[in-house]
């Protein structure tokens, strides 16, 4: 999907209405789903297919509760829905990870979330369904693949009934989908209510999520959820960047408790408040997938803070690993801070003060502090200076050797320091924080689109009779030329190096997750162009010029063409598969009848 401007990089991006008139135009032209209705939404065709627990399996993969046993210590102590598969291997990962570390001293509730690796590659029966619900999501909301996030709910107090004198106990939505805010407020709603009834209230709640409608982008959803209903909107890779996702509610909202904003993004200028001197400089090294630490005192702030990072380059991916909470438990930890080779390309975010001397060899630490009201952290913002150290002290702010390759913008730091000083709402400061950055990518971006393009063929070079053309191979060089003339300069004010920040970029993990996925999205495209050319095509004249050896592996090559084009979800024009399949059927009815009974198979609707 290209991130900007359709008339400058020569693809057709489509681009959704205001949100007031927005309906299924906003979805892909190959999949028209009609807009739900009532609450939890009208059944789609595929929808009717879906058996028991398979639209809870579309939000979740299961709910864990995770208890504190003294002699076992942290324990899973239920799974619901209670056929969910775990392994043990995943099973220790949420223990370890679902319980703040001892020094935080997180009393009352908390929340924040991890991500961990998927202990066994699991298939889901609901594959190629969840394939198509994913195929229109943005980049960075698309089903995580070899990892699981786990949303907490922990909550610790005073109990003197108890031996230790404490209740500790977390709930914990395990899920492939970042959705984070959505499933941050959706716990909001559950934990308390699981704390007070146990679990026949856990079990009312999934089987409110098993009706729900599955997350098919670009669909405004009214989710019921133990008495309570909330509204979202899904983003969908065809939205604009940087456009609101608030849903206006309407007359027919009266039965709507909620309606959240965004089911993902986090509060940029809260997370970044502590060290917002350095955020362009955070941004170069998120982008670059520099190997980084965040050290914080909770694990909610450390989660939210590695979080913004991730999303710091949207709408580009970040494509490396990244641990919003870490452990010293984790089944990764010998693997992230071994001191025999540089330090991989991953974002950790941690608490325990034993990181403090276990990581002091990575290249770049943040130290947050504890994350206050915006306005009371001003006089620290000002003192606080980018300090170049070995060693670690237990100041806040940002530690590393790195020199940026831009020039520091003092524009945004005077927006926002004024926005401090004249008490600008959090989330004016935030959009103001989040537009920037989306700018910046997009400068940084938009070049490598338009070259990327430039690799396309030309439509006229595609031949019905011939296999599609490929695409031309990225060059560096010739890319590295393309900036003199139509380099960032043309949307951006920033001065600085940007031929170096390009050169360690095409070195990064970042370059070679886009460039995978704008490959991919390319050769689709022109499958789906050959697919076109093909139904344009007089079929039965072609045929009476072959031998029936022809004509059968004529059928049997555009059998393939149409299972490819289905499988693969092409984005081929509406009516083309269609087309494409009464082709088949009407060049087989024109052979003999032997060849037909093992040819002809019932087309499908």
């Amino acid at each position: 999907m290209a991130l900007q401007g359709p008339e400058e990089l020569g693809e057709q991006v489509e681009e959704p209405e205001d949100l007031d008139d927005q309906d299924a135009s906003s979805i892909s032209p190959a999949e028209e789903i009609t807009m739900p209705g009532g609450p939890g939404g009208d059944d789609e065709p595929e929808e009717a297919l879906l058996l028991p627990w398979d639209r809870f399996s579309a939000w979740l993969h299961c709910i864990c509760v995770v208890g504190f046993d003294l002699e076992l210590g942290q324990a899973v102590e239920v799974i619901y829905p209670h056929h969910s598969k775990l392994s043990e291997k995943e099973k220790t990962s949420i223990c370890y990870l679902s319980f703040p570390d001892s020094n935080s001293g997180c009393l009352g509730d908390t929340q924040f979330c991890f991500r961990f690796r998927q202990g066994s590659n699991r298939k889901s029966s609901l594959g190629v369904f969840l394939e198509t619900t994913d195929r229109d999501a943005p980049p960075c909301l698309k089903r995580e693949q070899g990892h699981y996030y786990g949303y907490v709910y922990f909550r610790q107090v005073r109990d003197k009934s108890l031996k230790r004198g404490y209740f500790q106990k977390s709930l914990v939505l395990i899920s492939k989908l970042p959705y984070v805010t959505f499933f941050h407020s959706l716990l909001k709603i559950m934990a308390p209510e699981y704390f007070e009834k146990q679990e026949p209230c856990l079990e009312a709640a999934c089987n409110d999520m098993d009706r729900w409608p599955t997350p098919h982008p670009g669909r405004i959803l009214t989710l019921p959820i133990m008495g309570v209903v909330i509204k979202v909107r899904i983003p969908t890779s065809y939205d604009k960047p940087g456009t609101s996702q608030l849903v206006q509610s309407a007359q027919s909202d009266s039965q709507v408790s909620i309606v959240l904003p965004t089911i993902h993004e986090v509060d940029l200028f809260r997370c970044f408040y502590p060290v917002f001197f350095h955020i362009q400089m955070l941004w170069e090294l998120v982008l670059l997938g520099e190997a980084l630490v965040v050290m914080a005192p909770s694990p909610a702030e450390s989660s939210d803070t590695v979080l913004a990072l991730v999303s710091c380059i949207s709408p580009l991916r970040y494509s490396s690993d990244f641990r919003p909470y870490f452990t010293i438990h984790d089944s990764e930890f010998k693997e992230y801070t071994t001191r025999t080779q540089a330090p991989p390309s991953v974002i950790l975010g941690v608490t325990n003060p034993f990181f403090a001397k276990t990581l002091q060899h990575w290249p770049h630490i943040i130290r947050i502090g504890d994350m206050k009201q915006a306005g009371e952290m001003a006089k620290q913002m000002k003192v606080k200076k980018l300090k170049n150290l070995k060693t670690l002290d237990s100041k806040p702010g940002v530690y590393t050797a790195y020199k940026p390759y831009l020039n520091r913008d003092e524009d945004i730091i005077k927006q926002l320091q004024k926005g401090v000083q004249q008490k600008r709402p959090s989330a004016a400061q935030n959009a103001i924080l989040r537009r920037y950055f989306l700018e910046l990518t997009q400068s940084f971006i938009i070049p490598l689109e338009r070259y990327v393009a430039s690799l396309m063929p030309l439509q006229k070079s595609i031949s019905p009779w011939k296999s599609p053309p490929q695409l031309r191979a990225f060059i560096s060089q010739d890319f590295m030329k393309t900036l003199e003339k139509a380099g960032p300069q043309l949307t951006s004010r920033l001065k600085g190096d940007w031929i170096g920040l390009y050169r360690n970029f095409l070195k990064s993990p970042n370059f070679d997750g886009w460039f995978r996925n704008r490959r991919r999205e390319m050769t689709q495209k022109l499958e789906a162009l050959h697919l076109e050319a093909l139904c344009e095509e007089d079929l039965q004249q072609r045929v009476q010029m072959h031998s029936e050896v022809e004509t059968v592996d004529l059928v049997l090559k555009l059998k393939d063409k149409l299972t490819q084009a289905e499988r693969e979800q092409l984005p081929v024009r509406p009516g083309t598969v269609a087309k494409l399949r009464a082709h088949i059927d009407a060049v087989i009815l024109a052979l003999p009848e032997d060849l037909q009974g093992i040819l002809h198979k019932p087309s499908t609707p």
